[in-house]
């Protein structure tokens, strides 16, 4: 008989965050805590969305698909689609779907946890046709430290805000901007990515969409994509001004702002109704 002094070691409660769940984008890794609810009982976040509505963002999801494959009648196969800020893959899994056989997705997401729930949806999915990336989206590439929210209690994480302002969003609890709690994790620039093509371009970043419009300007002039930014946390009236001087008619469509180049064909299909 073995006997070992000091009994079994005993470890904390490990809380279940990440959650595998059945939507009508598929099964998906969401994050149960995944959540921002206000006083009066409305609440926002992805996995609450989706654990609430079995969906998310039909419309959006839609309205993107008609474009990208208007992108290919209009150029031809290999459309190529950025998505910058991905959370945990909605879009892109959606987007690489309705691309299969002729087009590709490149999913960009700096969270590192949130990260790994994108990674493995795309898994999940067997979307073959989709790169990720572990990164933020910036001006320039490098390194930039950003904070950790605690994913076992409830926040919007995908409000969440990789620099700290002023007036920074209250995503159900509070997040520490000190050197302390703060993270390194790679930039890039759209830019630094030096993609051949590029069709469709969705910023959704929480107030950095300036930045990353600012290092992709070669990338935009060459390529022409379709964009939508979201401006709910920048200046909508400088975004549009910017993306006007390179030649872009824009329309205000919800939080988005979409872009299209004069000289895109896809123009022709697009009105958008009050």
């Amino acid at each position: 008989m073995i006997v070992i002094e000091g009994g079994p070691l005993t470890n904390p409660p490990r809380c279940l965050a990440f959650v595998l769940v059945p939507s009508d984008q598929g099964s998906l890794i969401v994050n149960r805590f995944d959540r921002q609810v206000s006083a009066d009982g409305t609440g926002f976040g992805v996995g609450l969305t989706v654990l609430s509505n079995g969906s998310y963002d039909r419309e959006d999801i839609a309205f993107a698909r008609t474009l990208l494959a208007l992108r290919r009648r209009h150029f031809g196969d290999g459309v190529v689609a950025v998505d910058c800020g991905a959370n945990i893959g909605i879009m892109t899994l959606e987007w690489a779907k309705a691309m299969t056989g002729w087009g590709s997705v490149l999913a960009i997401e700096a969270q590192e946890r949130i990260f790994y729930a994108l990674a493995g949806n795309i898994a999940l999915g067997n979307c073959f046709n989709v790169r990720a990336i572990n990164a933020a989206v910036g001006a320039e590439t490098g390194i930039l430290r950003i904070p950790t929210p605690d994913y076992a209690r409830p926040g919007a994480f995908s409000s969440l805000e990789l620099r700290q302002r002023r007036n920074n969003e209250f995503i159900g609890q509070p997040i520490q901007y000190d050197d302390a709690h703060l993270s390194p994790v790679q930039m890039v620039s759209i830019d630094s990515l030096a993609l051949p093509r590029l069709d469709f371009l969705k910023i959704d970043v929480e107030g950095m969409e300036d930045e990353v419009l600012a290092g992709a300007a070669d990338t935009i002039a060459r390529c022409r994509p379709i964009m939508t930014v979201e401006h709910i946390k920048s200046d909508g009236t400088s975004l549009a001004q910017t993306l006007t001087d390179r030649g872009y008619r824009c329309m205000l469509v919800g939080m988005n702002i979409l872009a299209v180049h004069e000289s895109d064909p896809t123009l022709s299909h697009i009105t958008i109704k009050d």
